[in-house]
């Protein structure tokens, strides 16, 4: 797949903002919202389906709900920039379960990670998972205290 080739119009745009925000919608209630018929509505979720437009579906969770009550921003700053370090603490990260975000970034960082977990000796025993193995100049970490929007979903109508 070649994403320079995917071609997107504005019914796609529609289609792909409404499923962003309820992907719980029938396809009948989906094509109804955008203007098509149930058909041309699923040849066209098929084709974003195929060309890697639409990678899957997931649902929200209440993460506090179920006592992951802490989020914790990671910021880590590295003395190796060679691929097979990168790809090794890629793996390593991967393993973890609280990490539900991970980027490589430009400027004074290098990684930043976003953590989810139970409260201050949750973030501990995860930290002390983060650095075995693994020599980094700096990892600090910030403590969301509110989430004043999360998981937003992006209006392509607008872009």
């Amino acid at each position: 797949m070649n994403d320079k080739n995917i071609k997107i119009d504005a019914i796609d745009r529609r289609l792909l903002t409404a499923l962003q925000r309820d992907g719980s919608l029938s396809q009948r209630d989906l094509a109804e919202q955008v203007g098509l018929s149930q058909n041309a509505c699923w040849r066209r979720l098929q084709r974003l389906q195929e060309t890697g437009v639409i990678r899957g579906s997931q649902t929200a969770v209440d993460l506090p709900a179920l006592g992951l009550d802490l989020t914790v921003f990671v910021m880590i700053r590295t003395r190796h920039h060679s691929r097979e370090w990168a790809e090794s603490f890629r793996q390593h990260v991967e393993k973890l379960p609280e990490v539900v975000d991970f980027y490589r970034i430009g400027g004074d960082w290098d990684y930043l990670l976003k953590v989810v977990t139970n409260g201050m000796r949750g973030y501990d025993a995860f930290y002390q998972k983060l650095i075995t193995g693994f020599d980094f100049s700096t990892v600090t970490g910030f403590f969301s205290m509110e989430a004043l929007m999360q998981n937003r979903p992006t209006d392509l109508t607008r872009l």
